[in-house]
């Protein structure tokens, strides 16, 4: 019998390593041996399967290159994008989007597809929908030179680690391009000017300058005009806002791109990528050349996230199509443009977790320029925010070239933060004249229900309350969580809010997400006879379980006491508590919350 580490196994079986090796704790894989720190696996005892599934590719779990996630791993064909963009052909495009929704790997992608390289690519894209087009695809395949530089991991907390970070990048860039070293179409100055910044020792000017010296040295030795892509541009703009340096930086990339993007006569095509589009920053004074692509807009709309049609056949490849209720609960509902997507790093988590829904995508990134905003807003913002939890919508302003110096003057910019970031997604939008949008926004899945909890409201200064309410639940004291959610109500809602049992089912859940981590929070779920309305149900048998049933009266007359007491009746009667049994929890309490306005009754 063979054995296999926990690595391979996870990467075969498309698990994490980390629930293989608590699996493996836990005895719950028979044979398994340790050596040392590591853990060995029967070939033949693998859970889920008996046997290693050798015909599923693994998933693309932090791969943004794009030979490898195409050839390797389990790839979602975006190649069409370069369709779309050799159809339009803007000479600069920006595209805006949130964290973890494919910039990176896009943009890789475009620099495998267009660069001159020694080696033929075309066997990465040769069963790629691009290849269909031939046309375009034989005209600009491997024709040009290619800039690529990429700001991601820029994320330093002085001006100083900062440069020194950009000008190694730009260095090892200029070294990627070693066949300049030794070029006969190159004089000994241009060889010199080459030779410096490949040595990391150019002036600071000369660093601010470097896409357009690096295009032009391209330009001759190829006699082709180059291809630059920068991806994710904005994160040590952003990084200089949040760390004191922003004046420094703006100097910089205001003439970095300035050089290379505008009236550059040695650029062919740019591209860029950010989560910001920070146009009023005269980072692009009078690039007049650009298009801007964020999520409100149409162009490009399918080619950053999944569309409907990509999860399915994604879930039908790992054979689970029968989650696709479930993954559309938890990672769907975002709007970019007029097309419904996916977040395609929570969907490849999930599936690559075996099916077991919880928030993949938080602390994948910082936040805290939402935080400082968060911080400082007034008390109509805070109750809207509380509002989305709760699964309203809230209409507001969204400008699309928000900038960083506008969050002090203007806290209403949390919304275009929070929608371009990927905290809220567009319910409908109301285009104005200034090119901007009035904006229906609301939350857009499950997932980041309880990731704006943890990463907004927490940053709101009432968290206090809320955490306060969740001892009184654990403490099973009903009349303190009856007095804490009647604080709650008097200074977070509004006296329109509470006009039927739905928002109050989503005020709940808002408050309860927080739990994530150490239960699974399921909400309007089948069980016994009915539908239950809320269930904590604890990761540890240990651990109490929770099941609650809210009601709602609009009538002054109709008692709430009573109303409570039916909610428990029926928590009863309905056999609720039957699915948490199920995962063998001990201790099950029910709880009854009536609510009317701003006043709520709690029995058990």
């Amino acid at each position: 019998m063979g054995y296999i580490s926990i690595t391979d196994a996870a990467r075969l079986m498309n698990v994490s390593p980390r629930r293989l090796q608590q699996l493996c704790a836990e005895g719950k894989i028979a044979g398994v041996k340790k050596e040392g720190h590591r853990w060995l696996i029967p070939e033949d005892k693998l859970p889920g399967s008996g046997t290693i599934s050798y015909d599923k590719k693994p998933l693309p779990i932090g791969i943004s290159d794009y030979k490898q996630a195409s050839s390797e791993y389990y790839y979602v064909d975006k190649t069409m994008f370069i369709k779309e963009f050799l159809d339009r052909k803007p000479k600069v495009s920006l595209f805006t989007r949130p964290r973890r929704f494919g910039k990176t790997l896009n943009m890789d992608m475009l620099r495998v597809f267009f660069e001159k390289t020694p080696e033929d690519n075309s066997a990465y894209f040769k069963d790629k929908k691009i290849s269909k087009c031939e046309k375009i695809y034989n005209e600009h395949f491997g024709k040009y030179p290619v800039i690529f530089l990429s700001f991601k991991d820029v994320k330093c907390e002085s001006w100083q680690e900062t440069y020194a970070m950009l000008t190694k990048l730009i260095s090892y860039e200029f070294r990627r391009h070693i066949e300049l070293e030794n070029s006969d179409k190159l004089n000994k100055y241009e060889k010199k000017q080459f030779a410096e910044f490949a040595g990391e020792t150019g002036k600071a000017t000369d660093y601010q300058l470097s896409l357009q010296i690096l295009s032009e040295l391209l330009h001759i030795h190829y006699g082709k005009e180059v291809i630059i892509i920068v991806d994710e541009y904005d994160t040590p703009i952003q990084q200089g806002h949040s760390r004191g340096f922003y004046r420094e930086v703006i100097e910089f990339m205001r003439n970095f791109f300035s050089g290379g993007l505008k009236d550059n006569p040695h650029l062919a095509y740019g591209f860029l990528t950010g989560i910001l589009r920070v146009a009023k920053e005269s980072i692009f004074s009078g690039l007049n050349n650009m298009t801007v692509n964020s999520v409100l807009d149409r162009q490009y709309s399918r080619y950053f996230g999944f569309t409907k049609e990509e999860v399915l056949e994604l879930l039908s490849y790992y054979g689970c199509e029968e989650k696709y209720d479930e993954i559309c609960e938890w990672y769907d509902g975002y709007l970019f443009g007029d097309t419904e997507i996916f977040n395609p790093w929570s969907v490849i988590n999930y599936v690559a977790e075996g099916c077991f829904p919880k928030a993949f995508w938080q602390a994948t990134g910082s936040n805290d320029v939402i935080g400082e905003i968060v911080a400082t807003a007034g008390e109509d913002i805070s109750k809207d925010l509380y509002k989305l939890m709760s699964n309203e919508t809230v209409t507001s302003y969204i400008d699309t070239g928000v900038i960083y110096p506008e969050i002090g003057d203007n806290p209403y910019s949390i919304y275009s933060f929070l929608l371009v970031a990927g905290y809220l997604k567009v319910s409908k939008a109301y285009p104005r004249n200034d090119g901007n949008y009035m904006c229906d926004l609301a939350i857009p899945n499950k997932e980041i229900t309880f990731v704006f909890e943890r990463e907004v409201l927490s940053k709101t200064g009432r968290m206090s309350m809320a955490i306060s309410i969740q001892q009184a639940i654990f403490s099973s004291d009903e009349m303190r969580l009856q007095k804490l959610l009647e604080e709650f109500m008097l200074s977070m809602i509004s006296s329109f809010d509470g006009t039927n049992e739905g928002f109050y089912h989503g005020m709940m859940l808002g408050l309860l997400a927080v739990l994530s981590n150490q239960y699974i929070v399921k909400s309007n779920s089948e069980s016994g006879y009915g539908r239950f309305d809320v269930a904590l149900i604890p990761k540890k048998k240990t651990d109490p379980g929770f099941i609650f049933e809210f009601k709602h009266s609009k009538d002054d007359k109709e008692s709430l006491e009573k109303l409570a007491c039916e909610a428990i009746t029926q928590i009863d009667e309905k056999k609720y508590e039957t699915e948490m049994k199920k995962f063998e929890v001990s201790t099950i309490n029910k709880t009854g919350i009536a609510f009317r306005g701003k006043h709520a009754v709690v029995k058990r």
